[in-house]
């Protein structure tokens, strides 16, 4: 006779509990938080930094006759980068739903979900804080510009929601609008060469961003965003030359404005070359040679600021 079967308990027994580890060091998650607040400021990508300092500089060169005041010169640089700053972080949180469908935007802090909306306005409420600290050192009429260039930068995000070109606005807005405060800050006024340049500066942030909104085309087009890339279709090429030869008019007329001479026409025709090299990049559309032409801008920025520089160093 077999010996009665061992009767099991009513309930199973609980699972063993998980080991438990140490919780990481406080330094160490620390470290790892501001590693995502600097990538929600975009600080491990300074390209888009230099591309709204290069404008700033060519005005405050301009507008100080070669020899720009150093505290102007220190407040525009950091008030650059801490507004590219609150830029950056702005935009990803108006596009934090969106940019998860998008592939080259998914791993952005907020798209991820490594940093909350109130942690992402927080900041950006301190960048402002900090932007307008840096502002109040300059004069009145340039705060005033400050404080509408301001304004301007935050509608961007949103208004690429029902614009068809907000690569435009970017420029009207954020890619020039430096320009402006330069001349302002270092003269107190805005002559006719300030517009100008302005205008130069707003095209050519409408046209390199255009190229940066080529990547992005397929997904945009799934999820409804509006991108000039989007409108110009198969123009695109042929559009954003026409955006690089208005800009290099522009600056020929800054040229004939202030008299300026062969080092400064060496800069822009170093840009027309730089611009020749960004449509053979483009040439196929791909997303590789389309950042490539992209981050190139930054060259231009630079070949123009040589030549302003050298025109004022060697007066020829």
């Amino acid at each position: 006779m077999s010996a009665a079967a061992p009767e099991l308990p009513a309930t199973p027994p609980a699972p063993p509990a998980p080991p438990r580890f140490p919780e990481a060091p406080f330094s160490w998650r620390l470290g790892r938080r501001l590693t995502q607040y600097g990538r929600l400021m975009r600080l491990d990508r300074p390209v888009g930094t230099w591309l709204l300092l290069w404008p700033a500089l060519w005005a405050l060169w301009i507008a100080g006759a070669g020899h720009p005041r150093p505290k102007v010169l220190v407040v525009f640089v950091l008030g650059v980068v801490v507004m590219r700053a609150a830029g950056c972080v702005i935009n990803d949180f108006a596009d934090r739903n969106l940019d998860p469908y998008v592939r080259r935007t998914r791993d952005r802090p907020l798209a991820a979900r490594l940093v909350s909306p109130a942690e992402a306005l927080a900041l950006f409420v301190l960048l402002i804080a900090l932007a307008l600290a840096l502002v109040t050192r300059l004069d009145e009429f340039t705060v005033k510009l400050a404080v509408i260039g301001g304004v301007l930068t935050v509608s961007y995000p949103f208004v690429k929601r029902f614009f068809p070109i907000p690569q435009l606005w970017l420029g009207i807005c954020f890619g020039g609008w430096s320009v402006l405060m330069a001349f302002a800050a270092e003269s107190g006024a805005l002559p006719r060469v300030a517009w100008v340049l302005y205008f130069a500066a707003v095209i050519w942030a409408s046209m390199y961003d255009t190229i940066y909104a080529m990547i992005d085309r397929e997904d945009d087009l799934k999820i409804g965003i509006k991108s000039s890339a989007i409108l110009f279709a198969d123009m695109d090429r042929l559009l954003i030359g026409v955006m690089q030869a208005m800009m290099l008019y522009a600056l020929y007329l800054v040229e004939h404005d202030m008299h300026f001479g062969r080092w400064y026409r060496a800069g822009v025709v170093a840009a027309a070359v730089l611009f020749l090299w960004q449509q053979w990049l483009i040439r196929r559309r791909d997303a590789a040679g389309c950042l490539r032409a992209f981050l190139n801008n930054q060259y231009v920025g630079l070949a123009i600021f040589a030549g302003i520089l050298l025109q004022y160093v060697y007066k020829s």
